[in-house]
């Protein structure tokens, strides 16, 4: 199992004036600059009574390593773009840029953000890891999107937090830079994750927010018998938990209820 500190508890939010929407949470959501999949997965995903408001990661860098690493050292100047909005978390819906940080350094910057905007601050990647601890999980097969530099860096990861990998799915998309993370569809990456052989794992992990998991989701976790986790999935729920919602149902073992709101979106 994911052996990290769980994440720190923040204190409510001080400004309690009436909200119009987003009642019951308005969550802050930072994503990459490309990056047109995670705000449409997460606004599925998130309460109906919630509301996001989103901003983006960007960089001028040439390459995929470079522009990763402008989203993880700049990210106190990317949360300020949310100014005085009184969110109840900020969600990061990046990985990549998270993958083999110090431990001790992150939690320690982790926690300075989160002091500075009043709120938990939340990446995909930390929200990985509490929802494994949340479901005991201690073996995972990983289905990655990335080039293979960036999936053996996801890898190295969850290895050094204690967590048994049993299998990596390179996809197609990622083999060399440039990626095609973003021209995935569902049904290209389940039908070559319903060839991957999990044998041994505890869940299954779609990693990066940038790949389409809702429908994989849906259909992979019945067919395989394990947690089918998403960079997305994992983000909402994490998000969902800090208003106090955020509850398992028939699509997902971690986090359900949102069957209903995807099939409108597919409409």
């Amino acid at each position: 199992m994911a052996g990290s500190e769980p994440m720190p508890q923040v204190p409510a939010r001080s400004d309690t004036t009436p909200r119009e929407y987003g009642r019951r949470g308005v969550f802050g959501i930072l994503t990459p600059q490309s990056n047109a999949i995670a705000e449409q997965e997460l606004r599925i995903l998130l309460p109906p009574a919630c509301s996001m408001v989103s901003a983006r990661l960007t960089s001028a860098g040439r390459t995929l390593e470079r522009r990763l690493a402008d989203y993880g050292e700049r990210l106190d100047q990317f949360l300020d773009q949310f100014g005085n909005i009184a969110a109840d978390a900020v969600g990061v819906a990046c990985t990549g840029s998270f993958y083999g940080l110090d431990r001790g350094e992150e939690r320690t910057r982790r926690q300075a953000r989160q002091a500075r905007r009043g709120c938990p601050v939340v990446t995909s990647v930390d929200a990985i890891d509490a929802a494994l601890r949340a479901l005991g999980i201690g073996s995972i097969a990983i289905v990655s999107p990335y080039p293979a530099w960036l999936t053996e860096s996801c890898r190295s990861h969850w290895v050094g937090l204690g967590t048994r990998v049993t299998g990596v799915l390179q996809l197609s998309s990622g083999a060399t830079e440039p990626h095609r993370i973003y021209s995935l569809t569902s049904a290209s990456v389940l039908e070559e994750t319903l060839r991957f052989d999990v044998q041994g794992a505890e869940a299954i992990l779609l990693s990066g927010t940038g790949m389409p998991s809702l429908r994989v989701i849906q259909q992979l976790e019945p067919t395989r018998g394990i947690p089918v986790l998403s960079s997305s999935l994992c983000l909402a729920w994490a998000l969902a938990r800090t208003v106090d919602l955020g509850e398992r149902g028939p699509e997902s073992r971690l986090y359900g209820g949102w069957a209903g709101r995807l099939a409108l979106a597919l409409a």
